[in-house]
């Protein structure tokens, strides 16, 4: 495998260094949660090796609601991220294919590009509504098919798909005999309603998600696949073993303690996050040189300066964070035109998120758009 850094990593705010960010609307998860705000005990915990598929009060916790799902369809991973690779490296090889629907998380487009395997790419359009094509989603499968790659909410404008659309992709999988790999990492903020896992329907559905991006721990590398084809667990399991043996055990019970609690910390940030989407969507709806789909979850939106004309974006970004220590996610993180930007409104605080997007106003006026 040739490994090659993502744009979305290199320039990522870790890299830059929070502290040369004022207002960071980069992020694509709700605030990060505080130690001490968290109510745990671990004073008795055994710094030990785990069950290697994780801990199993966790992995119960995780599909408790589905009587199809038990604990042993789900794998704990180092984030969602470990996931996404232990699926691309057990399923891949040169000669096979996949059908990535982007823009979408670059982890999974990056691994099966470094294993040199064929992609098929359906792109999501603006002007569509970022609805997906699923008659070209079919048309788009080959003999060496081995899985249909979405992110649902979809990350990174927050379009959700509707259910008969999910059913539509499905049956596909079902038919010709593939996967649908759904990284479902703000299935829990959608905002109208809570779509089931879906890995829930069909074994053939993998579904991957973590802690990070709903629950503002992103700092445990604690995630998950769920998978109901005891045949496919067996081999990510294998996988699991082999690059890192078992998570860490303590990651595993502070995210195990914080689930159990879910209902005295959830509401707390779906309020937030309700909070500064109005502030978001008053911001766009006055903004008259920006235009969107609004989202239908998660903490990010990907509207696009329709005014840029042959205006330098490279220097747009620049001037956006040096002069106005603002950031956001170019349109080139998502191998979209820079145009487009991805706002994550959940990680900042109300007031930054004020002063960030008063700044893309400034910065517009500027430069003249």
């Amino acid at each position: 495998m040739r490994y090659q850094r993502m744009p979305i990593e290199k320039e990522s705010p870790e890299e830059l260094g929070y502290g040369n960010i004022r207002y960071n609307l980069a992020e694509s998860s709700v605030s990060d949660f505080v130690l001490k705000d968290i109510q745990l005990q671990l004073s008795e915990l055994t710094l030990c090796y785990t069950d290697h598929k994780g801990k199993p009060e966790l992995r119960e916790l995780l599909v408790q609601e589905y009587a199809n799902l038990h604990k042993e369809n789900v794998l704990l991973t180092a984030g969602a991220a470990a996931a996404l690779f232990i699926i691309a490296t057990s399923l891949l090889e040169k000669d096979s294919h996949i059908i990535v629907v982007r823009p979408n998380y670059a982890t999974n487009i990056e691994t099966p590009k470094a294993i040199g395997c064929g992609i098929s790419y359906i792109d999501l359009r603006f002007e569509e509504d970022w609805s997906i094509d699923i008659e070209a989603v079919e048309k788009a499968i080959q003999p060496a098919t081995k899985y249909i790659s979405i992110t649902h909410p979809h990350n990174p404008t927050g379009v959700l798909l509707a259910k008969e659309e999910l059913e539509k992709l499905i049956d596909i999988a079902e038919r010709y005999n593939i996967y649908l790999l759904v990284d479902e990492t703000y299935r829990d903020l959608n905002f109208k309603e809570r779509y089931p896992l879906a890995a829930s329907f069909s074994s053939h559905v993998i579904s991957v998600s973590s802690v990070s991006k709903a629950y503002g721990l992103p700092g445990l590398r604690l995630g998950w696949l769920v998978t109901g084809n005891e045949h496919l667990m067996e081999i990510f399991l294998a996988a699991k073993e082999q690059i890192f043996i078992t998570n860490s055990v303590l990651d595993e019970e502070v995210a195990y303690q914080f689930m159990v609690n879910r209902q005295q910390y959830f509401p707390v940030i779906q309020q937030s996050v309700k909070e500064k989407f109005d502030i978001l969507e008053a911001w766009i709806e006055q903004e008259a040189r920006l235009q969107w789909v609004k989202p239908g979850g998660g903490v990010v939106c990907f509207p696009k300066i329709k005014t840029a004309g042959t205006v330098n974006m490279q220097r747009f970004y620049q001037l956006l964070l040096h002069k106005y220590g603002t950031m956001v996610g170019p349109g080139h993180w998502f191998n979209m035109p820079d145009t487009y930007m991805r706002i994550g409104y959940g990680w900042p605080t109300a007031d930054a998120l004020k002063m960030g997007l008063s700044n893309i106003s400034l910065l517009l006026d500027e430069m003249g758009m």
